[in-house]
């Protein structure tokens, strides 16, 4: 292979490594911030993507006008979520740990409803159109428009999301408990409007994650199942409650998976992730990126 080759196969890899880090990152706010690990997080990636499919077909928006919209629409849709079942559960709980368990449970139900819903609504086939698909030629590498602006967005909002953590007071007060939610709440952070503020940004990102999605690649009922399986792996790369590692894990399990395919199968992608999963739990369990 050449240089150019292996480049273009390294960008491509960045490429798909981006949205990974995009979905990770707002599954993982959720579980750091509450620890809600909300395994139907990808469905609400699916329904982002319909919903920008179906404003796109049926009166020819741009999916590019559409992203903001379906942030504002998940994000809501979150809210409510979070309110109609993990604020009650969080109430009724004896401890954090049947919390954990009984939302990972409603979690599936959620998966199940949305998906049917979305079936019914959509049916099962699949769904696309053409959106800037235009070759474009970088320094010898080839890609698609809207892979590239799928990049470009992804990294801008994960880089805009940590920022907000870093550097605002909002931020601060996200950082605070997700390090210590008693003391947090004893020197007055108010939980009560952060919480589902930070679920419905979580649902927000996957709603733009799918938006990205439905432009590039064709989208299904089914799709989100396997993007909350890989966000789960690169919040497992990267450590719970890191959105930095998010980023970092999900651009190295992006390029981890166009190497490996190359060099062996596409059909092996999911095994290539497993693999890579299993190990980083065996050796770093808190995380490639972690200081421990």
């Amino acid at each position: 292979m050449s240089l150019t080759s292996w480049a273009e196969l390294v960008a491509s890899g960045l490429i798909t490594g981006g949205i990974y880090a995009l979905v990770a990152m707002g599954l993982n706010l959720q579980y750091g911030l509450m620890r809600i690990m909300n395994i139907s997080h990808g469905e609400f990636l699916m329904l982002g993507a319909f919903l920008t499919w179906s404003a796109h077909t049926l009166w020819g928006i741009s999916p590019l006008l559409l992203m903001p919209l379906a942030f504002i629409a998940l994000f809501v849709l979150g809210v409510v979520v979070h309110a109609l079942c993990f604020k009650r559960l969080a109430a009724r709980a004896p401890n954090v740990d049947v919390f954990e368990a009984r939302s990972l449970m409603v979690g599936f139900g959620l998966m199940f409803l949305v998906q049917n819903t979305a079936l019914l609504i959509w049916g099962g086939d699949l769904r696309g159109y053409e959106y800037l698909a235009d070759p474009v030629q970088i320094a010898g590498m080839r890609f698609t428009e809207n892979k590239l602006v799928l990049f470009g967005v992804a990294l801008a909002l994960s880089a805009a999301l940590i920022a907000l953590l870093k550097l605002t007071l909002l931020g601060k007060a996200v950082r605070a408990l997700m390090q210590s939610p008693t003391g947090a709440q004893l020197v007055g952070i108010n939980t009560r409007r952060l919480h589902p503020m930070m679920f419905g940004i979580g649902l927000g990102l996957s709603g733009v994650a799918g938006a990205l999605l439905s432009m590039t690649y064709e989208i299904s009922p089914s799709m989100g199942e396997p993007y909350t399986v890989t966000a789960l792996i690169v919040i497992t790369l990267g450590g719970f409650g890191s959105l930095a590692g998010s980023l970092a894990g999900g651009l190295l399990l992006g390029v981890v998976e166009a190497l490996g395919m190359h060099f062996s199968s596409p059909s092996l992608k999911m095994l290539l992730s497993y693999a890579v999963f299993i190990g980083v739990l065996i050796w770093r369990p808190n995380g490639l990126f972690s200081k421990k």
